[in-house]
Order: structure tokens, then C-alpha cells, then sequence
């Protein structure tokens, strides 16, 4: 019996296809959502958080291979967003789950896939790919789950040879929200309200804010004001904020920085406190000067080891990233405050004049340690000495 069931496993027709640009095909089963997406692979090492992750605006144009095998096996809920919706175009996931338990859960992974209209492959080795990209470099790949009817896969193979990939494009811009708004929900749980926090109001620019990102700045009593991606200064100084916070995001810095460079450098010059991150780092230093540059494979996963040279301690970060800032590019006035321990890259900067400070990572640990939750506390200090 067992052996016929396994006999019959084997013959059935695979659901789904990966497809990559130098031709090679990876078969599996389909999950979620029965379309066909084109995107750049790579692969997160988390091994919790698979929500988050996914319903992180920076993963917009990409489709995750998530490198933990049993992911769904604590359903989904619907606290654990970091925004309205899936932003990632699909997933790769090792093996299929049928069942999944966890007290808070209130539904499937396979049913948020769906909901989302986002498709997935179960099925495929996950050591594999992840090989392959660390040796490779990043890839333009499809992605197809066929459902019950087979699609002929010549034009999806176009589709991906025309596909120029994440360079020189702007995908901040399609992220953000489209008008301002107020955020006031602070941290589920945390002991940082017994301590007293004068309360400022703060900017926030959307380049894919994640909301854990705004529960922490809620937390120190900053009264945040989300932005679109593109405000002109005029809109930005109307809010009498006293910080600016540049937030993460997708998308290739140099295209995005053309939109907002003269916003960026004014605030700079008005000596506002600045904080940013992920997105926000590169956007800042590019205003600074300094050169932006792609990944060979770039940083993504919730243990991600990094620096501290201002204090010369490590911090375990959660990041997701495939460009950084060039530290050989970085100007005189500009200090390097955090590298790497993965690959000697750059992971943060402070000006040395100016009240202007970023962090290449996700402090807000959403999926990820705690590690970093400080660098909050140092933009309120940043402002409170400026205010």
C-alpha cells in the first residue's frame, strides 16, 4: 500500500515550474495563487517569520527561497503583517505542509498565498538553489504554478529574457503610500514605557515602512506622520516635525534617489535629525556623495552578524538588502560606524558635523533579534539635543 502510494506520488505531473534565464527548469508543486510571476530569486535564512517576511515591502519584484524546510507549519494570523498585503512576487519553499498548529493561527499559509493572489513552489530543493545563488550571484527567474491545466512555457520565457532586473529601477515609489498618515500603536509587549519620553513629532518618509518599524518609534512617544515616498520640502517642514526618518524599501537607491535628491540634501542642510535605514541608509549617503553599488547576492535573513566600531561590539541584525552603499565612496565628512561580518560591507554611517545617522539593517526586529533596538533610542537622543 505504502509502496503504491509512493509509486503514484512519483508519477503524478509536477503543478508548478522555476524557470531561470540560462534555461535551466526546476519542477515542484504549486501553492498559493495559480499565475505566473517574473522576478529576481534569492533566499532568506530566517527561520520564524515567514509573515513578515513576506508582507515586506523590500521584497517587492522578488521571489524568496526560504531556507528553513517547514515553513507553515504555524499557520498565518492577522497580526503578523508589516503591511497591508504580500509584496513579494512568490516563494520557493522545501516541502509542502498539509497541517499547521500554533495558537494564534487563524488560517493556512496556502490560503494567504491566495488571498494575496501570489503563487508558490513546494517541493524543490532549497540547498540547491541556495547554493547556486551564493555561487552565482543573483538571478532573473519565472515562476509558474499551472493549476490543474498545463501552460506553455515559450511565452513566460520571454517575458523573463525581456525582464532587465532590479537595476535602475524605482520601486520605492510604488510601495509608498499615496497620501499622509498618522500612526499611534505602540509595541505589544515591552517594559520601555516605565522609562519617560518626551514626546516629538517626526516625519517619516514611505519607501516601504514596515509597521513594526513605527510601533517602536510610537513606543519613545514620537508622534510619526507617514509621507509618500515623494514629498516636496514645503509639505515636509507644514508638519513642524522635529526628526525625519528615512524608512526601508525595494528598489535600485540610485533610481529612487532621483526623485527626492533635492528633498534629502535640504534637509540635510537644515540640520533636522535624521534617521535611516535599509533603503533609507543608501539614500541618505547617496545624497552625502557617496556611490551606491548591486550585490552579488545580497544580505537577507534574521541573523545577519555586524559591528559595531563605534563601541566594538556585535550585533545580530535581521536585513534584507541587495544593494549597498560603496564605503570606498564614502566622503571625508561622513564616518563609517558599522561593517559586515559576512563580507566587510558597509552597515552604517553618521556625519560627523551634522545631525544625520543610518543603519543598513531592520532594527525593529520584525522577524529578527533585538539587538539593534537601541539605535530608536539614539534618534530620540539625536533629537532631543537638537530640539
Amino acid at each position: 500500500m505504502l509502496r503504491d502510494i509512493i509509486k503514484n506520488q512519483h508519477l503524478r505531473p509536477p503543478s508548478a515550474a522555476l524557470i531561470f534565464d540560462d534555461g535551466e527548469i526546476l519542477w515542484g508543486d504549486g501553492l498559493g495563487a495559480i499565475k505566473s510571476v517574473v522576478a529576481e530569486l534569492c533566499f532568506n535564512t530566517s527561520q520564524s517569520g515567514y509573515q513578515e517576511t513576506l508582507t515586506d515591502p523590500s521584497y517587492a519584484k522578488q521571489i524568496i527561497t526560504f531556507t528553513f524546510p517547514h515553513i507553515g507549519i504555524v499557520g498565518t494570523n492577522n497580526e503578523d503583517l508589516e503591511s497591508s498585503k504580500i509584496y513579494a512576487e512568490g516563494c520557493v519553499i522545501n516541502q509542502s505542509l498539509d497541517h499547521y498548529s500554533n495558537w494564534r493561527a487563524q488560517d493556512s499559509l496556502n490560503s494567504f498565498l491566495k488571498n494575496n493572489n501570489i503563487p508558490a513552489i513546494t517541493g524543490i530543493d532549497t540547498r540547491y538553489l541556495t547554493r547556486k545563488l551564493s555561487l552565482e550571484g543573483a538571478k532573473k527567474v519565472a515562476l509558474i504554478h499551472f493549476g490543474k491545466k498545463n501552460q506553455s512555457l515559450e511565452d513566460l520565457q520571454k517575458q523573463l529574457k525581456q525582464w532587465n532586473g532590479l537595476e535602475n529601477l524605482d520601486l520605492a515609489t510604488l510601495v509608498s503610500t499615496k497620501k499622509f498618515y498618522k500612526w499611534d500603536h505602540g509595541l505589544w509587549k515591552t517594559d520601555i514605557e516605565k522609562e519617560s519620553f518626551e514626546n516629538f513629532p517626526i516625519v517619516c518618509l514611505d519607501f516601504g515602512i514596515k509597521q513594526n518599524i513605527l510601533r517602536n518609534l510610537k513606543n519613545l512617544n514620537f508622534n510619526p506622520t507617514i509621507l509618500p515616498a515623494v514629498t516636496n520640502i514645503k509639505e515636509i517642514l507644514n508638519k513642524k516635525p522635529k526628526g525625519i526618518f528615512l524608512s526601508n524599501g525595494p528598489g535600485d537607491p540610485d533610481a529612487t534617489i532621483k526623485l527626492i535628491l533635492p528633498t534629502i540634501k535640504e534637509l540635510i542642510n537644515l540640520e533636522i535629525p535624521i534617521f535611516g535605514i535599509c533603503l533609507g541608509h543608501q539614500l541618505i549617503n547617496l545624497a552625502l556623495g557617496a556611490k551606491t553599488k548591486k550585490m552579488y547576492q545580497g544580505h537577507r535573513g534574521a541573523n545577519q552578524p555586524v559591528k559595531n566600531l563605534i563601541n566594538n561590539t556585535v550585533e545580530i541584525t535581521s536585513q534584507n538588502h541587495g544593494f549597498e552603499v560603496d564605503r570606498a565612496s564614502l566622503p571625508n565628512e561622513v564616518e563609517e560606524t558599522h561593517v559586515s561580518l559576512f563580507d566587510g560591507s558597509n552597515e552604517g554611517t553618521r556625519h560627523k558635523t551634522l545631525p544625520v545617522f543610518s543603519v543598513q539593517y531592520h532594527p525593529e526586529a520584525s522577524p529578527g533579534p533585538h539587538d539593534s533596538a537601541y539605535l530608536f533610542k539614539e534618534f530620540y537622543k539625536l533629537i532631543k539635543n537638537h530640539a
